[in-house]
């Protein structure tokens, strides 16, 4: 799976040299430097070979084929050029495996999912310096329209979802979801239960945290040097609403994985403004340095009581053996092979039976707006569901804020 981190996304190419100036301009994470239309490159002066480099590499990125960006964008083809190149050229001028080639001349197949449509990028009629920040008010207003629409096709999505408001410390109801409870070994391995209600806001608001990593820019020391002070989780989504990342295990296969695949979505969560964090319940320092930002490159948090991974089980630590919940399971394995077609190494370091999950919290006091809970080792939070949460928590906030400005702050 290819790293978030800018200098390998970069490698040895043409666009190192632009470094300096993406961290001026903004672009300063992989997930934002991809959705660059060729307005933003002209803004910032990319020449034509950078600009091929830029599409190669992230063509290559969706693909984990990142080993092989140096020498594709050294022989200064177009993406489109090389993709029209026989097997045995694109094996022998670049070294190509065969089971590559095949993932590289698929133009459909992507080892992480791309953005969706909805939020992509149109040509702009320039009326100011293009920029990242004319790139995330077009996500924003694009973001508007999308909160806003009502089709049929969202009509059973909508129904699912839990109607709440935020108000003033309102603790509302928000949605528990999880992955289906198969039998194992014929019936006769029942799985382990999971709650039904979402958790209490007062479960999650006083856990203990602290702060391991901060949130991935180009340039910047793979770990937080002083460690921070612990604090109230509280303060994590005081002034802005968060995705919370609870990962078994920073080393498991799959849990990398769902991470990976979240995080690619950032721009999205950018534009909601959504923060993102993963909680660990175990502080290994190497597996963090491993983690964090080639696996994800948002903030990383270690809960010191386990206090997320308690609220996700109704109160106790959902938990699940090795036996019983991945070899007997067959929907495990499932998610392990899906993990693993994505090229993902793995490591077998600290507690892996803690079963993890996803929240989704309102800003203040306002409450837990969704919750997953990983009932199979593997299961992921559907991204299409959170990015709908997060989009209707954003349109709810937008529309209290309207409704307490006063007429003459319309006008």
């Amino acid at each position: 799976m290819a790293s978030f981190s800018i200098e390998d996304f970069v490698g040895d190419g043409v666009l190192k040299e632009l470094i300096p100036k993406l961290l001026e301009e903004g672009w300063d994470d992989v997930p934002t430097l991809k959705i660059m239309n060729p307005e933003d490159m002209d803004a910032i002066n990319m020449t034509q070979h950078q600009k091929d480099a830029l599409e190669i590499r992230t063509y290559l990125h969706d693909r984990a084929l990142m080993q092989y960006g140096d020498k594709l964008e050294a022989s200064r083809k177009s993406l489109p050029e090389l993709l029209n190149l026989s097997t045995e050229d694109l094996s022998s001028q670049f070294g190509m495996r065969r089971g590559h080639i095949a993932r590289f001349t698929d133009r459909n197949n992507k080892c992480t999912d791309p953005l969706p449509k909805s939020y992509g990028l149109p040509a702009r009629k320039l009326t100011v310096t293009p920029s990242r920040s004319n790139t995330i008010y077009k996500m924003q207003t694009i973001r508007k329209s999308f909160c806003r629409s009502s089709t049929n096709n969202d009509r059973s999505l909508e129904e699912s979802l839990a109607d709440f408001k935020i108000k003033d410390r309102y603790i509302f109801k928000g949605i528990v979801a999880a992955g289906p409870a198969e039998p194992r070994a014929c019936g006769c391995i029942q799985p382990p239960p999971v709650v039904d209600n979402v958790a209490p806001y007062s479960a999650i608001e006083n856990i203990s945290v602290q702060r391991l990593t901060p949130e991935y820019k180009i340039g910047m020391e793979r770990l937080v040097k002083t460690k921070t002070p612990p604090m109230k989780a509280s303060e994590l989504w005081r002034d802005k609403p968060a995705v919370l990342l609870c990962i078994r295990r920073p080393g498991c296969i799959m849990c990398r994985a769902e991470a990976h695949q979240l995080y690619a979505k950032k721009p999205i969560f950018d534009a909601l403004g959504i923060q993102m964090f993963a909680v660990l319940h175990e502080h290994i320092e190497s597996e963090i340095k491993d983690f964090w930002p080639r696996y994800w490159g948002g903030v990383v948090v270690f809960d010191r009581t386990t206090g997320f991974f308690k609220a996700l089980g109704g109160g106790k630590l959902l938990k699940d053996k090795f036996l019983s919940g991945f070899v007997f399971n067959p929907r495990a394995i499932a998610n392990y092979k899906r993990a693993k077609s994505m090229g993902i190494e793995q490591n077998f370091k600290g507690e892996g039976e803690i079963k993890g999950g996803l929240f989704v919290v309102g800003p203040g006091g306002t409450g837990i707006a969704y919750q997953f809970i990983e009932r199979n080792f593997g299961d992921w939070a559907p991204v299409a569901e959170v990015v709908e949460i997060c989009a209707r928590l954003k349109n709810q906030q937008q529309d209290e804020g309207d409704s307490s400005r006063s007429p003459q702050e319309h006008k």
